[in-house]
């Protein structure tokens, strides 16, 4: 599922300080932000939103000026994305790859600063996926000439990308997405990039109720439902991302970390299980585990980052629960309340 911007939340302040102790330096969970709707609020109201919440972190998965501009000066750290359909060109043209960091990152270095660039947005596999590498290697190419060196390339990509997941030790790059992955993933390595992640376990569970735990996918179980080998697993995300992991290993790559890119839960649109307070519950669960710093069995001391899917409700997204991700209404009131 793809969206317009991921933004980083460190809310839920009063609760989770209390209940874990944890800093605000320390706060790392991210929400998407999406645009797809035609009553939400402008850029620059946004901007004030994300800091009577203490935001400080954005992911944009497109170039947006209204949105680049109203963060001027704001100390929320950015996640640019390029459009998909932008990757063949630059990917086959080092000037349009020039042109293209020069108008929407280079003039804003002095007031923003930019985390991560990623190439796409869930194209491997598919018709696109043959430009990200490229479309990487020459942005990286102008970074480092440019010599921002905190400044990382990466793409985000979606499970559709691994053949097998379950359990998680047979995670392994689906035939079709292979090649690509392979390149991407030593490009990673090189340059000591994180790949992100879009993980979904409300799919998993809503199309399959009666095989998949409901407190497997919630982050509710009290003890390990699945056993690989030495590595016990009480919920899906934790199993997605180290599929990954072991996808990885495989092609001979360890030490490339995973960022949860997106990841949440519908409170409306059909079906039993869109509803608010499941919804609540998962990201609840969802914020607590990455604030509290809690790893995946297979990487118990690598960083793992998370964003929440996804900031409002969007009515221009087709009809159904993509119009429910929201943890709020365009008007800026909570869906559920998630912060109190």
């Amino acid at each position: 599922m793809s969206s317009t911007l991921t933004i980083l939340l460190p809310s839920l302040l009063a609760l989770l300080h209390y209940h874990i102790g944890i800093t605000e330096a320390q706060l790392d969970i991210g929400v998407n932000y999406g645009m797809a709707g035609d009553s939400l609020p402008s850029p620059a109201t946004v901007v004030q939103l994300f800091k009577k919440y203490r935001i400080q972190k954005v992911r944009l998965l497109e170039p947006n000026s209204d949105v680049l501009e109203a963060l001027e000066d704001s100390g929320i750290d950015v996640t640019l994305g390029i459009k998909n359909e932008d990757l063949p060109s630059i990917a086959s043209n080092a000037t349009a790859a020039e042109r293209w960091f020069n108008n929407h990152v280079e003039p804003y270095i002095p007031v923003i600063n930019f985390q991560y660039i990623t190439a796409g947005n869930e194209v491997v596999p598919g018709d696109l996926a043959q430009y990200v590498l490229p479309a990487m290697q020459n942005i990286q190419n102008i970074i480092n000439s440019y010599e921002y060196d905190g400044l990382r390339v990466s793409t985000v990509v979606g499970t559709a990308t691994l053949g097998s997941l379950d359990p998680p030790s047979s995670g392994a790059f689906a035939d079709e997405a292979r090649a690509d992955m392979v390149g991407i993933i030593n490009f990673l390595s090189n340059t000591s990039s994180p790949l992100l992640v879009n993980v979904y376990p409300y799919f998993a569970f809503a199309s399959d109720p009666n095989h998949v735990r409901l407190d497997y996918v919630q982050f509710t179980a009290t003890s390990p439902l699945v056993q690989d080998g030495k590595l016990s697993y009480s919920n899906m995300l934790d199993a997605i991302v180290d599929a990954f992991y072991w996808a990885m290993e495989k092609e001979g790559v360890s030490y490339v970390d995973a960022v949860v890119s997106e990841s949440g839960w519908p409170s409306d649109g059909g079906g039993l299980w869109a509803t608010p307070q499941l919804a609540k519950t998962y990201n609840q669960h969802f914020v607590k585990k990455f604030l509290a710093k809690q790893a995946t069995p297979k990487r118990p001391d690598r960083y793992l980052e998370g964003f929440i899917y996804t900031m409002f409700n969007e009515n221009q997204k087709p009809s159904g629960v993509d119009q429910h991700w929201g943890l709020f209404y365009p008007d800026g009131t909570p869906v559920y309340p998630l912060f109190s």
